[in-house]
């Protein structure tokens, strides 16, 4: 049974004739006969008494009637809801981000984003960088902020635009090196410090600083929410690495570190060049409307963005 047909069995019910039926569908009337016969053949029984002047409907014919007027009606509910998605009145896209993220203003974004289109429902989640990757790998994500751990993504997933975060040291107030200003990692070995949890962009770039450095920190504290750390720091526990408008939006002192100077590559990453969905694709294109246009390997330094 196709759409068509019920169209045209229809189309006889209201017109009163296969010849004004044919006449307002467009098609020649021995067309919608055929396609009105094939019905009837598919369904086994006769939709009309043909034997009269007029076309009459049959007992089954007139049960056919609400359930075909219900079944056209959905079909075009479905045109409609597929014309919406396409045309980005309706619409879903997920995705994720680092706890970190500081490169770019996500909630202004989105903000803008849903100003523009405001029949998309989008979804974000906070994760952990191996998290989000395999969301991003399984489609549970559309799009995803990473602070990669290696110079290449992995396999599977493309960078759509990346930038080059500045970490520096935060302090309690009043601590000798806040006073500083600057300070070189070797002098941090006696410091204690709080941590952000392993698996995060952070924790990653952190760590690989320290060992790159020969750096053996001494852990006081380790954290789940940036927004700790941040307040264990100002209590004096321990001072952290953080990307820097995170220091200066928590007002804490912002201790630059020399040779090397710190830093991380934040990728926006999805899971081809072009999201196949309408609506990720319009978000990626907002999303990196004010950054690189494309990104090469992650480890490259680009402007920021956002």
């Amino acid at each position: 049974m196709e759409i068509r047909q019920l169209r045209h069995f229809m189309a006889v019910v209201t017109e009163g004739s296969f010849t004004a039926a044919a006449r307002a569908e467009l098609i020649v009337q021995s067309a919608l006969s055929v396609s009105v016969r094939n019905l009837e053949r598919e369904l086994g029984a006769d939709l009309f008494d043909r034997t009269g002047r007029k076309v009459v409907l049959t007992e089954a014919g007139r049960a056919l009637v609400p359930r075909a007027r219900a079944l056209l009606a959905g079909a075009a509910e479905a045109r409609d809801a597929v014309a919406a998605v396409a045309g980005l009145a309706a619409g879903r896209v997920a995705v994720g981000t680092i706890q970190t993220l500081t490169c770019v203003d996500l909630p202004a974004e989105l903000a803008a984003f849903h100003r523009e289109f405001p029949g998309i429902q989008v979804s974000v989640r906070d994760a952990t960088v191996p998290e989000l990757t395999e969301a991003l790998r399984a489609g549970e994500l559309d799009l995803a902020y990473l602070a990669p751990d290696a110079r290449e993504l992995p396999e599977g997933l493309h960078a759509h635009a990346a930038w080059q975060e500045e970490l520096v040291l935060v302090t309690a107030p009043g601590h000798p090196l806040a006073r500083a200003g600057r300070t070189l990692l070797r002098d941090l070995t006696d410091e204690p410090f709080v941590d952000f949890r392993a698996g995060t962009g952070l924790e990653t770039a952190v760590r690989r600083l320290a060992a790159h450095c020969g750096l053996d920190r001494r852990i006081t504290c380790d954290v789940t929410q940036i927004g700790l750390l941040v307040e264990l720091v100002r209590a004096g526990i321990g001072v952290a690495f953080v990307p820097r408008a995170i220091g200066e939006r928590a007002g804490l002192p912002c201790v630059r570190i020399r040779q090397p100077e710190p830093g991380r590559t934040v990728v926006l990453a999805g899971r081809g060049a072009t999201p196949g969905n309408p609506a990720p694709r319009a978000l990626v294109r907002h999303l990196t409307g004010a950054a690189p246009a494309a990104a090469g390997p992650p480890g490259g330094r680009r402007p920021a963005g956002g």
